[in-house]
């Protein structure tokens, strides 16, 4: 059946080998959507379904950790596996220019959306995009450098064609190709950037989380941020609970200079660390961990990336509480029982360990204090809305926050009302504390 659909979208009769650039003056801001926003769920059951995802994402995460030095081609599958992110963007591809719905994710590269004719395809929002119906698509020969850039190139009569396994039952697979894509609402700045490399998949199965397809952000070369030039961009996270959607800011729009902060905090930036067995990732340095003014006794080797690729920290948009190291979280985990007055519970009905019954008696004070991460060079100070969460069903105030066997990634809980900047060309993470409702 592939050789069939795969027949049937090479009727296209153009190449191209143009790359997308956009100018260094050029920039556009999106709406960051959450992925379960207006679909009537409780907010525990809004909790239930991030913590289950970030649980299947870290797992993937952490696969492909393990079998990236030995097989990269199992590795960039699990990946696509991976990447099931929390928040979508609106675009449009193709001439005249089509509106999709896709899930922006810092942890891959490819671009994609399901494509007509379509034999097997996932549930979607939007029609398949129709590369019949556009004026400026081209697909990609095998040559072509883009080609080279997937993981697990192949070619089918000199075009470039990419198959990506989710797992047992899902798969994506279908041509690459150049197209042009159209960034920004029709009330802002609109940019439109003529040969983006995507795939255009005619083969796909699994959950796109009422989206179209999905936009890669990572460091690779097939990325949205590598293709289009100015090598950065930025996010201003809303509270995960509030309906006020998040931004997303690319090119000179991604700028933290100007940001509304009502704390007075100065920006502070902190190096990239490139890990060879995933160089798509954002890898930071972490070097320790404080409750309030107790620094946590913590061996800074638990946060290193290990010979193999393996551990590390990854800052991630798609995971949306932290998983950190196991013994890094067993000494926050007993720094917080003693800090906080009130019994430790393990509230099994949100799948998370460390909490406590909340509200706490009339007769008991409680104070959470701030956490902070302290990074090469900088210091990320969360204050409890940012790492604590109540569970009201349950009555319970947890740690927003899980253990991991190998490796720590810090989520988007975490990284509420900050304004983030990914500074690729100049290898560095950004960020400030901001009221991301309102900017």
């Amino acid at each position: 059946m592939a050789s069939l659909v795969l027949l049937l979208i090479l009727l296209a009769p153009t190449l191209s080998l143009p790359v997308a650039h956009c100018n260094d003056n050029v920039g556009f801001h999106l709406k960051l959507t959450h992925i379960d926003a207006g679909r009537s769920y409780t907010k525990v059951q809004l909790v239930n379904r991030a913590i289950a995802r970030s649980k299947a994402r870290v797992a993937a995460l952490q696969a492909v950790a393990a079998v990236a030095p030995v097989d990269p081609i199992t590795a960039a599958r699990i990946l696509v596996r991976a990447s099931q992110g929390e928040y979508l963007v609106d675009l449009a591809i193709g001439t005249p220019p089509v509106n999709y719905t896709a899930i922006m994710d810092t942890g891959s590269d490819l671009i994609w959306t399901q494509c007509a004719p379509c034999l097997l395809c996932a549930d979607q929002p939007t029609p398949y995009f129709q590369p019949t119906a556009s004026a400026t698509y081209r697909l990609l020969p095998c040559s072509s450098a883009r080609c080279s850039a997937l993981t697990y190139p192949a070619c089918f009569k000199r075009v470039c064609v990419y198959q990506y396994y989710y797992g047992d039952s899902a798969s994506s697979a279908g041509v690459l190709a150049n197209e042009t894509f159209t960034f920004g609402a029709a009330n802002s700045t609109r940019v439109t950037v003529p040969n983006v490399s995507f795939g255009c998949g005619n083969i796909n199965a699994g959950e796109l989380a009422n989206s179209s397809g999905m936009v890669g952000f990572g460091r690779g070369p097939l990325s949205l941020v590598s293709q289009l030039g100015p090598s950065r961009f930025s996010y201003c996270l809303t509270s995960y609970l509030t309906p006020t959607p998040s931004r997303l800011y690319f090119g000179v729009f991604a700028n933290l200079n100007s940001t509304n902060t009502s704390s007075g905090s100065p920006v502070q930036s902190t190096p990239f660390v490139v890990n060879p067995a995933l160089p798509s990732m954002y890898f930071l340095s972490l070097k320790g961990i404080s409750l309030g003014s107790q620094r946590l006794r913590i061996d800074p080797l638990v946060f290193s990336i290990n010979d193999d690729g393996s551990g590390g920290v990854i800052i991630d948009s798609g995971t949306t509480i932290t998983y950190l190291q196991q013994d890094a979280y067993e000494t926050l985990r007993s720094a917080l029982v003693s800090a906080i007055p009130l019994p430790a519970k393990n509230d099994t009905d949100i799948g998370l360990d460390t909490c406590f019954p909340w509200p706490p008696p009339p007769n008991v004070t409680v104070t959470v204090p701030d956490l902070v991460f302290h990074f090469d060079q900088a210091n990320m100070t969360m204050p409890p809305e940012n790492y604590m969460l109540i569970a009201s069903t349950t009555g319970f105030l947890c740690l927003a926050m899980a253990p991991s066997g190998v490796g720590t990634i810090i989520g988007n809980y975490q990284q509420q009302n900050l304004h983030v900047l990914y500074d690729i060309a100049n290898s560095l993470l950004s960020f400030v504390p901001a009221p991301c409702n309102i900017i």
